[in-house]
């Protein structure tokens, strides 16, 4: 997804943000300097999750230690994992439990300290009840169902804390309904605010439904000229992606592979982009995104 000036102001509010809680003006300005430096000389296909981590290399030369999320990750984690029993039982209820635990996943996309600046578990659990923001394009959803079917390698890019055990409900469904289907599961290979990692995979049990596998660099999201060889092979050979989040459609749209999103809009771009109020859960499909 090409950078475009809303999404820029933004990447410079949120930088500006983390200086509050420091009084040396010089430093802070040399700081906000170099990032819009890096913002004016990025390529035009530059995403924000990319920029992000750039920034984060200059952050630490001038401030030491990014935010620590560990503790936040744990809390997490622990708060959806108490859920789970009770919502995988509303899945195997439901009249389409791979659809209803695809609603789910989307919904734990809300759990994300980056898009946001509050994640409210009040809000998390109203998205639950919410109907009209539940709703999966009923074409969508029919091609995944045929992909799925006719694929062979599924490739799931996880975005959150917490909402990485919504991604394992959804696997088990998956599996039930294309036992055929090798799926596996990319996690970020180092520490990126809220994030999953491998760490966070094996904390909820992802990696006993599936394949866990690390992207290799602290990107907030999926750039392809980033990733570790096991992760581009794993890109490369998946019939059918299912992307989570914002930031793995900030960093993939446009690449053109058999791609589906699932997210939810959590911010002003994106609600205005697609035309929803904010924490609408989307399901999109690459293909239909680039014709």
């Amino acid at each position: 997804m090409r950078l475009n000036s809303m999404c820029i102001r933004c990447l410079v509010d949120k930088q500006q943000g983390r200086l509050l809680k420091f009084t040396d003006e010089e430093k802070k300005t040399a700081y906000m300097k170099e990032v819009t430096k890096i913002i004016g000389e990025s390529e035009d296909e530059a995403s924000s999750p990319y920029l992000v981590y750039l920034f984060n290399q200059v952050y630490k030369q001038y401030f030491g230690d990014i935010k620590d999320f560990s503790e936040i990750k744990k809390e997490y984690n622990s708060y959806v994992l108490a859920m789970e029993d009770e919502l995988y039982e509303k899945i195997l209820t439901a009249e389409d439990s791979l659809a209803q635990a695809l609603v789910y996943a989307r919904i734990g996309n809300y759990i994300d300290f980056g898009a946001m600046q509050n994640v409210e578990k009040k809000v998390f659990l109203e998205l639950f009840q919410d109907e009209g923001k539940n709703i999966l394009d009923k074409e969508i959803y029919e091609s995944f169902l045929k992909d799925c079917g006719e694929g062979k390698r599924f490739l799931l890019l996880a975005d959150n804390c917490g909402e990485i055990v919504l991604d394992k409900l959804l696997i088990r469904e998956l599996k039930k309904r294309f036992p055929h289907l090798d799926v596996c599961v990319m996690v970020r290979g180092e520490e990126v605010l809220n994030d999953a990692t491998m760490e966070d995979a094996e904390e909820v049990g992802i990696c006993d439904v599936a394949k866990v596998i690390s992207n290799g660099n602290g990107v907030g999201g999926t750039v392809e000229s980033m990733l570790s060889e096991e992760a581009g092979k794993a890109l490369e050979q998946a019939d059918v992606i299912l992307s989570k989040g914002q930031a793995n459609f900030e960093t993939l749209n446009g690449c053109g592979r058999n791609i589906y999103y699932a997210f939810l809009c959590k911010c002003d771009w994106f609600s205005g982009r697609f035309d929803v109020v904010k924490n609408t859960g989307m399901f999109l499909r690459e293909k239909e995104l680039t014709n």
